[in-house]
């Protein structure tokens, strides 16, 4: 094969290669590996562009005669380290036997798989819990509560939260699924952003006043008109100005304001931004990045005994998304709390 053909086969192979002769020495790379990797020096021994035990193992192997290697492996590259799959491949090239190596980053593949593994690891923790104890009770109202008409009233109170606190979180896990199945669809209906607040407000105000808090609303009387899905939005503000009010402490307030912007940097465009403020205890800064992540708590006993299943804000992360808008949040201990989310004004944006 001809160096030139050879060159040609390199820029032609998208992921990372390089193709080196019977002694091992390196005959070409790839912009590719090169972008992985550093420089491909022709003439340099394989193991001076890539020091890894089992992959000079395999290519040793596969120079020796055997068929080609496939072999997963975690190495040190321009961007830090990563997982690869790594195939060595036997060639027949003018002067002689060669082999080609391609390497191909798996880590993305890998993160993906984890966050399967640990979201079936939830879920099945978050319904375990419930299951047991409802498990528990029957086998008490079966057995010592069986002729205790006081007993059996209170236990059948706690299995009806816990069968409730089941439902809620199969409910938010098909609400996620749904969500994140429209989530590359962007909302083509129009809502009127203004009159949606004003119902949410008017709808959580008789539970706010129960907890003793009250809500302020700032969004005015007249329209205010952008792409949007009715029903996904009012589930991000039913659900963020409801966890104002059940966090937010009781003899506190709860505002929530809607403001044009003129220019959005981030959206590039006009935009609107509702946000939801508390003057509850706080959120600490290290937990801040996580709010949004599934099943994620700042204090999981608080949030299970006030009904929440830690999927409420992967949900409206979700739905905001879709709506190419962008949600920000503001908080320290004892200075309460800032839910932003700013959607663009007009569909051509963003």
């Amino acid at each position: 094969m001809s160096p030139d053909l050879l060159a040609q086969l390199l820029a032609a192979v998208p992921v990372p290669m390089a193709v080196v002769d019977a002694e091992s020495r390196l005959i070409g790379g790839n912009d590719a590996m090169e972008s992985l990797l550093g420089p491909v020096p022709s003439g340099r021994p394989f193991v001076t562009l890539l020091r890894h035990p089992e992959v000079n193992a395999a290519l040793d192997s596969v120079l020796a005669g055997s068929p080609r290697a496939r072999l997963n492996a975690t190495m040190q590259t321009r961007n830090g380290k990563v997982m690869c799959e790594v195939t060595v491949t036997p060639m027949d090239l003018s002067k002689g036997r060669a082999a080609g190596i391609t390497i191909e980053d798996r880590s993305r593949d890998e993160e993906t798989g984890q966050m399967r593994r640990d979201f079936v690891a939830n879920v099945s923790h978050e319904l375990r819990t419930p299951l047991t104890a409802l498990m528990g009770f029957i086998e008490t109202l079966r057995g010592p509560a069986r002729n205790d008409p006081a007993a059996q009233e209170r236990f059948l109170d706690i299995m009806g939260r816990e069968a409730g606190r089941m439902n809620r979180l199969i409910g938010e896990l098909l609400s996620l699924s749904r969500v994140e199945q429209d989530e590359r669809r962007r909302p083509v209906e129009s809502v009127d952003l203004a009159a949606l607040l004003r119902s949410v407000v008017t709808t959580l105000s008789p539970s706010a006043t129960a907890a003793g808090v009250r809500i302020e609303a700032q969004v005015g009387d007249g329209q205010v008109t952008l792409p949007g899905d009715a029903d996904q939005l009012v589930q991000v503000f039913h659900n963020l100005i409801e966890n104002a009010v059940k966090y937010g402490g009781s003899g506190g307030v709860v505002r929530v304001q809607l403001e044009r912007l003129e220019h959005e940097p981030v959206l590039r465009g006009p935009a609107w931004t509702v946000t939801v403020e508390d003057e509850g205890e706080g959120i600490e800064a290290l937990h801040l990045p996580r709010l949004t992540e599934r099943f994620y708590r700042v204090d999981a006993h608080r949030s299970r005994e006030q009904g929440g299943t830690g999927l409420g804000l992967a949900i409206v992360k979700h739905i905001v998304n879709r709506h190419r808008g962008r949600m920000k949040i503001e908080s320290a201990r004892g200075k309460g709390s800032r839910f932003m989310v700013i959607l663009p004004e007009s569909a051509g944006r963003a």
